[in-house]
């Protein structure tokens, strides 16, 4: 049996891991001075800084002065998917399309929500791929 080639490398640069299996898989480092690193896969990554305004990019920063709007957005989003969960329960099994992973967002945003206050309280940025 022929071995497997190696598909996966760490760029040090961005401090994100790629694959080229299938297209690249990065994984996002969220870092800040005041508290411990939140990693995601790219998908989740890109939701969260999505809903935060900011682009979904290698690398980037979310300032001190830009963190409470951040917050708020997130916030908001987790309070509106709980909401449609609540509504989609009032529905027999199979009425609605199941829709996402089975991840609640608040379950999924609640670490880098905590990184956003940590940092907030610290005021020190919180940055990714750097």
């Amino acid at each position: 049996m022929l071995a497997a080639p190696q598909t996966a490398v760490h760029c040090k640069e961005y401090g994100a891991a790629f694959s080229n299996t299938r297209g690249s898989t990065m994984i996002y480092k969220f870092k800040s001075q005041a508290a411990a690193e939140v990693i995601m896969l790219a998908a989740n990554g890109d939701q969260m800084l999505t809903l935060v305004g900011k682009e979904p990019l290698p690398q980037g920063v979310i300032t001190v002065a830009q963190i409470p709007d951040a917050i708020a957005a997130l916030e908001a989003a987790v309070a509106t998917h709980a909401a449609a969960e609540f509504r989609q329960a009032d529905h027999p099994p199979g009425e609605l399309a199941a829709t996402g992973d089975g991840v609640r967002l608040g379950a999924r945003a609640a670490p880098f929500i905590e990184l956003l206050r940590t940092s907030l309280q610290a005021r020190n940025d919180v940055v990714w791929g750097v």
